[in-house]
């Protein structure tokens, strides 16, 4: 008889450190001299950002002073594109991790500043009187954009009332979408931005309230989660009108001459032919 053969304990993995918890996420943390970023749990576990307003915030948050961050840019760098970026945006400028806000600056020409904030709630820097070779108190990071004429400000005062308007009526519709102002000032944005596409009144408030599922556990994340999914696409410009065609032409019966001749033409009844028409008017 063979004598039995002991099978070794597989060796841990070089590397790896052990550790306590029975499931879940296990963190492997290496020490970083440099190159990154410190982002507070705040925003990194949001529970009213999306999981793109999160990671858009956090690109932002690691770009040096003055890099460009405007939607253009964004659009260029991620594959997310243009309507789920700016969604993104819209949704950090509601919770405070951004502003915008118009400068003038040399030549007085306007800009439009993007300020990143690492914690929310800070008041907006002051805009200098006069351009000034050494910078106001940095705000991280602080980024200068296209001028506004080319990025307009998405939160229009009259849009944005008028979303705001549409959102708090929805409680007439459905008792369940009484939004609180806290909701309704984090919804706004992305109203407004059906009303850039295009879109009335009416169809944002059906699109919203159609089709509601019975058990509704939260109102204010189904209308986000509409607001975000449905989003109709900007109106193709209006063609030019085709010219009025020419009216097509009007053909008369067979009918018999009411002069001398007798002859049949086609004309309306009791006329009377060219050739009668001559001959009395040389009589006369």
């Amino acid at each position: 008889m063979a004598a039995p053969q002991l099978i070794p304990a597989p060796c841990p993995r070089q590397g790896v450190p052990r550790t306590a918890a029975p499931s879940g996420v296990s963190h492997v943390r290496t020490y970083q001299p440099d190159r990154y970023t410190i982002i507070g749990n705040h925003l990194a576990q949001h529970r009213q950002l999306s999981l793109v307003a999160i990671g858009l915030a956090v690109y932002i948050l690691s770009l040096p002073d003055g890099a460009p961050s405007d939607i253009r840019t964004l659009v260029a760098r991620f594959p997310e594109g243009r309507d789920r970026i700016g969604f993104a945006l819209r949704e950090l400028e509601a919770c405070g991790y951004l502003a915008r806000v118009r400068e003038r600056v040399d030549g007085g020409r306007f800009v439009t500043r993007t300020y990143a904030y690492e914690v929310p709630g800070e008041p907006v820097p002051a805009a200098p009187e006069a351009p000034a070779d050494v910078p106001a108190a940095p705000v991280s990071p602080a980024v200068e954009t296209e001028p506004a004429e080319e990025e307009p400000d998405r939160s229009d005062g009259e849009q944005y009332d008028k979303a705001v308007s549409v959102l708090a009526g929805l409680r007439r519709v459905d008792d369940r979408f009484t939004l609180s102002r806290r909701d309704v000032r984090r919804l706004a944005p992305a109203v407004v931005a059906w009303f850039e596409n295009g879109a009335s009144r009416a169809a944002v408030r059906h699109a919203l309230t159609d089709d509601v599922p019975v058990l509704l556990r939260s109102p204010a994340r189904f209308l986000e989660y509409r607001l975000r999914e449905l989003l109709p696409p900007p109106l193709p410009p209006s063609e030019p009108e085709a010219p009025d065609a020419a009216p097509a032409p009007q053909w008369y019966a067979l009918t018999t001459c009411a002069g001398e001749c007798g002859r049949p033409f086609r004309a309306p009844a009791g006329s009377v032919c060219r050739d009668c028409r001559e001959r009395a008017g040389g009589a006369r």
